[in-house]
């Protein structure tokens, strides 16, 4: 399975780890797809990724993807930067690419069926897992330490063995 397709982000808030998924090989990324207005998100998604964020921040990249698709006046970036501060979001957040009023550019590439959606990526940038709803913490630690665990493969694109 090759590496997971890059993310469209038309605007960052906070300091981003890498302006790009490829950026971050070598580093096992936590991804919580979100939208403010989404009780779901604020009730379980945001904070199991701020803790994450919080207990592994020298071992995993978190990222917000703030992926509106619906609610699109309510839910400007200007909205965006007061609510991670009413919610002390600290890891960079990226705003998903709008279309219109349809469904945002990475939510579509990547086939995420809704909000909060938590995504891992290990160390290669492949996705090992994408969840849509409450995830269990316990499953969610586990899963990061055996991936934390794999060794640190070197990837780089075009050369062959021999």
């Amino acid at each position: 399975m090759g590496p997971t397709p890059e993310w469209e982000v038309s605007e960052w808030l906070g300091t981003p780890p890498a302006e790009t998924l490829a950026g971050l090989r070598g580093r096992v990324v936590v991804i919580e797809a979100f939208q403010m207005l989404c009780p779901g998100c604020v009730s379980h998604g945001l904070p199991l990724a701020r803790k994450v964020h919080s207990t592994l921040a020298d071992e995993v990249v978190v990222i917000g993807l703030h992926t509106v698709f619906e609610h699109h006046e309510a839910m400007t970036p200007v909205s965006l930067k007061a609510f991670m501060h009413e919610y002390r979001v600290t890891f960079p957040v990226g705003v998903d690419t709008p279309q219109g009023h349809g469904i945002p550019m990475t939510m579509q590439r990547w086939g995420l069926q809704g909000t909060p959606t938590l995504i891992v990526l290990d160390r290669g940038g492949r996705l090992r897992a994408q969840a849509f709803g409450t995830v269990d913490e316990l499953a969610l630690g586990g899963a990061l330490g055996s991936l934390l665990a794999e060794e640190t493969v070197e990837w780089s694109a075009g050369r062959s063995a021999g």
